[in-house]
């Protein structure tokens, strides 16, 4: 199912970019081949199979309808649909907080030019905490925007919670799911959201240059769009007719033809994570990052960054080097030895799926173990750039 670990390959990167399936792979060259040598005019299937994949998104969140989702080229894109199409005031406030992954960040802080105040929460620990986020709440405070698992420390918001918190004060919940969907259980009804975005490439093991936008019913009817495709309108084959009204459904948000092909993987991804169910996915992955985490702490000077609770962590496991070790020349190592983690700002973070074993993170923790032992101190005033 996963050619990559045939090469002994121990991929703990899924935070950054997942590996692609067979079945991934296989159902997207199906496509091409057939665009290029078969049929060649895929067009009637592929709107079926849009509508399919967007089924998919909606079993995967708990949508109301698969009407409500839009399938957008990545989460920058979906997040600037909401930011940029909102009628804002001068003097309406944002609340973000200084954890955000920058597609998180720079949607918002683009509305400043319009007078809208940014209020940043400094979360010094790695954690934001529902009472940190209802402290820092104003009476004028538009929207709450936040990844639903941070980037860089792994720490998994309340979102029911928050959502509670929101609706009740009239505050918008807009939330970036890139970190968690496909890995973590998300119930945008439940949870109260009105807005979910997340691209595919991660968690949800699919093909870059797609992903999805959720958005109610309710907060579409307020977005007045910046852009609009001939796919926009409600009855687009109809092609002289200029005046007809918006789709009603979240397609209006796509404008002209989407990535085919991504779509095409998208949907082989996401029919692989239904089939195993993301209840089990979930408890899976918690049960790698425990493992970590019990490793982790066994290694003398390791600082665990991320949360180590159950109810704060998700998929990702940060750790800080003892002190003197070069992460740059302790990641180096890692690599060498075929374990693929990710380095952060002097940190390794890593972050297993599904697909991964209890074994691989014993030797993930034991080499990494070596590696400290093995590397050279680092020599100050030297740098360590990140490695995507």
């Amino acid at each position: 199912m996963f050619p990559h670990t045939a090469k002994g390959i121990v991929y703990l990167n899924h935070a950054a970019v997942s590996p692609l399936s067979s079945r991934v792979l296989e159902t997207t060259v199906a496509h091409l081949q057939d665009r290029s040598s078969g049929r060649i005019e895929t067009w009637p299937d592929d709107l079926n199979q849009i509508d399919e994949t967007k089924r998919c998104v909606q079993r995967l969140i708990n949508a109301e309808s698969h009407d409500r989702i839009a399938l957008v080229g990545n989460t920058s894109d979906a997040l600037n649909i909401i930011a940029a199409g909102l009628d804002w005031k001068p003097g309406d406030r944002i609340l973000l907080n200084d954890l955000e992954f920058p597609a998180n960040v720079y949607p918002y802080y683009h509305l400043k030019n319009l007078g809208v105040e940014i209020d940043i929460i400094h979360c010094p620990d790695g954690r934001i905490t529902s009472e940190s986020i209802y402290a820092a709440l104003r009476p004028r405070t538009r929207l709450l925007a936040l990844s639903a698992v941070q980037f860089l420390s792994g720490y998994r918001a309340d979102l029911e919670v928050l959502g509670e918190i929101c609706r009740s004060r009239g505050i918008l919940f807009v939330v970036d799911g890139i970190q968690a969907a496909g890995a973590m259980r998300l119930d945008v009804q439940e949870m109260r959201i009105d807005a979910l975005a997340a691209g595919a490439p991660k968690w949800q093991m699919g093909p870059q240059g797609i992903g999805f936008l959720y958005l109610t019913d309710e907060l579409q009817a307020r977005i007045h769009q910046k852009y609009l495709g001939w796919l926009a309108v409600e009855t687009p084959w109809n092609f002289f007719d200029y005046d007809q009204p918006l789709a009603a459904s979240a397609r209006r948000f796509e404008g002209g033809t989407i990535n085919i092909p991504g779509m095409w993987g998208y949907y082989a991804a996401l029919t692989m994570l239904l089939e195993f169910g993301i209840e089990l996915i979930e408890g899976h992955i918690l049960a790698l990052t425990q493992t970590l985490i019990d490793e982790f702490q066994n290694i003398e000077g390791v600082r665990i960054v991320s949360p180590t609770s159950l109810q704060e962590r998700a998929g990702i496991v940060t750790i800080q080097p003892p002190e003197g070790i070069d992460p740059s020349a302790a990641f180096e190592s890692l690599s060498s030895r075929r374990i693929t983690v990710s380095l952060r700002g002097g940190q390794l973070r890593y972050s297993p799926h599904f697909c991964n074993s209890v074994e691989e993170m014993k030797t993930a923790a034991e080499a990494t173990r070596e590696v400290f032992q093995r590397t050279p101190l680092s020599i100050e005033g030297t740098s360590t750039a990140d490695k995507p």
